[in-house]
């Protein structure tokens, strides 16, 4: 579909009929596990999981021991899970050099003979820093739980700390099973293998069948023959992204471009791709509200607290803040206009990890998408599009909203900011010294 006008485009896009019923909104965390868990738990035909890990610590247990539990009331079920292969078999970043999850997963395989849980390694790319998978999704039987969570203690609140995303249930079968399909041509491509089975290939012997699977996932896509939505009525697309102007990007550009009253967007890192600021310019120029809302720095899964010891990786979220101040001080008429509002959310101790779009109060893109220069070229990424042209979803979307705005406070100027001065020591040390090799905007590329 090689529309040059936006709304015909999307208006062309294929999109799956689901009943209002039939989509819930989940708006904290803990819900989000206990609601995950009971679906596992109530299986009858299928289970399949996509996320970028499955944690070796309390919440990832929960899970595994949930997927081992359905297999023993059920052993015809289809139960995979689909992890980053390069994640899976590294430690965290910034800890102590570790064999990752995947040692984790084939230990638990041994603790449960006969009961057949597989876990796969999905390598996007052959190294990490170049791709991901970043496919979201978690389906049960004819329920998608679609999130941009991974699946460990934070992300599940299990324990004090949580990290918000967005939980939404679509009882869908054509639904489900198109994005089963998808995950079905993944396992068939050789470049995948199971972790938790003992002496998975190096990935080195393996680099030939990566570079073919990242070929073809860029000519992938959702399938969409069946369930189709007439015109005015509630529906979801499923999209596909990988590597430069893809569909998943193509389809962000253009849902800014249409938008006519009032945008809002959820990121956790802001690092906006060029393409995606100069559509939000133009708004902007044009009168129309746009909504940033964003993460301060100390919300960011890679915040450091300046009394721990300082690593590298804990420059990213100054580095993000000081992208938010430039946009803020080029922008600051929109900010005096109310044209703009720039909401940091906070919650002590917890942090942020929404993505996502709602346009007017016709459409909305749930995504794992960070809308970053990363997820726009490297990472495998996917979303959905919600056509609700009737606004059946009106109460749960101002709730969801409602419920994300409630840790916000709006910035108004953008001397609100820190400036690296402020920063702690080595913070600014770093920051100085890669500001005069331009290192930052290749970091920027690239996390």
């Amino acid at each position: 579909m090689l529309f040059n006008d936006p709304r015909t485009y999307i208006n062309a896009l294929p999109r799956f009929a689901i009943a209002a019923e039939d989509i819930i909104t989940l708006n904290d965390t803990a819900a989000f596990r206990e609601t995950l868990l009971a679906h596992i738990a109530g299986a009858k035909r299928r289970i399949l999981l996509s996320a970028l890990y499955l944690q070796h610590d309390e919440g990832g247990a929960m899970i595994l021991e949930a997927l081992y539990a359905a297999r023993k009331r059920n052993p015809e079920l289809e139960i995979a899970v689909l992890v980053d292969w390069h994640r899976a078999q590294r430690g965290l970043i910034g800890k102590s050099k570790a064999d990752g999850n995947a040692a984790w997963y084939r230990d638990e395989a041994e603790k449960h003979p006969g009961l057949d849980v597989p876990v796969y390694g999905v390598p996007v790319q052959t190294r990490e820093l170049f791709g991901v998978l970043h496919l979201k999704g978690f389906i049960v039987d004819d329920t998608v739980i679609y999130s941009g969570a991974s699946l460990n203690n934070v992300y599940m609140h299990v324990g004090e700390r949580y990290r918000y995303d967005r939980y939404h249930l679509l009882t869908c079968r054509a639904l489900a099973d198109s994005m089963v399909a998808l995950l079905h041509t993944l396992l068939a491509s050789p470049a995948i293998h199971r972790l938790d089975q003992p002496n998975p290939p190096a990935t080195k012997s393996i680099r030939s069948e990566i570079r073919n699977l990242r070929e073809q996932l860029k000519t992938s896509h959702y399938q969409s023959h069946t369930g189709q939505a007439a015109a005015g009525e509630l529906g979801i697309t499923p999209l596909l992204g990988v590597g430069k102007r893809n569909p998943l990007n193509r389809l962000i550009q253009k849902l800014m471009a249409v938008t006519q009253d009032h945008l809002v967007v959820c990121t956790p890192y802001f690092n906006l791709p060029r393409p995606l600021t100069s559509e939000i310019r133009r708004l902007l120029s044009r009168g129309v509200k746009v909504d940033i809302i964003v993460g301060d720095k100390t919300a960011n899964d890679f915040f450091i607290p300046p009394n721990e010891p300082f690593k590298v990786i804990g420059a990213l979220p100054y580095l993000y803040e000081a992208n938010l101040r430039r946009f803020a001080q080029a922008q600051q008429a929109d900010i005096d206009a109310g044209r703009l509002n720039l909401l940091l959310w906070n919650d002590p101790g917890h942090s942020y990890h929404l993505k996502g779009l709602w346009i007017d109060k016709e459409m909305m893109l749930i995504t794992g998408n960070n809308l970053n220069p990363r997820a726009f070229n490297l990472d495998l990424e996917n979303g959905l599009l919600i056509h609700d042209p009737q606004q059946a979803l009106a109460a749960q979307r101002d709730q969801e909203l409602a419920t994300i705005r409630a840790n916000t406070s709006r910035i108004s100027h953008y001397l609100d900011l820190e400036t690296v001065d402020h920063y702690p020591e080595p913070i600014r040390k770093l920051l100085t010294r890669m500001n005069r090799v331009r290192a930052d905007r290749l970091v920027s590329k690239l996390l």
